[in-house]
């Protein structure tokens, strides 16, 4: 069975194409769902609603989270609340945008 870790691991290697941070670091991760059937479901949002590339982005996380060992089915759900704002971001990524 895949593991939280596992699925983070991954999800740091998805990027906002106008933001050179992943996605997980930036906050934009709500939630991951491990189902024993190997079903994995991620809440996520953007860093803004009208975000042109929340498709794109939804979809790569998808295609690598189902291209993982053990994993049957992905499915990558938007949501809008709370809304992300900066202090959402790791402390790292935090430091790489300037942000104190």
């Amino acid at each position: 069975m895949v593991t939280k870790d596992e699925v983070i691991t991954v999800l740091k290697d998805c990027y906002d194409p106008e933001i050179p941070i992943n996605i997980w670091d930036l906050g934009l991760v709500y939630g991951i769902d491990l189902n024993d059937d190997g079903n994995i479901g991620i809440k996520m949002t953007l860093t803004a609603p009208g975000c042109m590339m929340g498709g794109m982005i939804a979809e790569e996380v998808k295609a690598k989270i189902k291209a993982m060992n053990g994993v049957k089915d992905a499915k990558v759900e938007l949501v809008w609340d709370p809304p992300w704002s900066p202090d959402k971001m790791s402390e790292e990524a935090k430091a790489q945008m300037g942000i104190s």
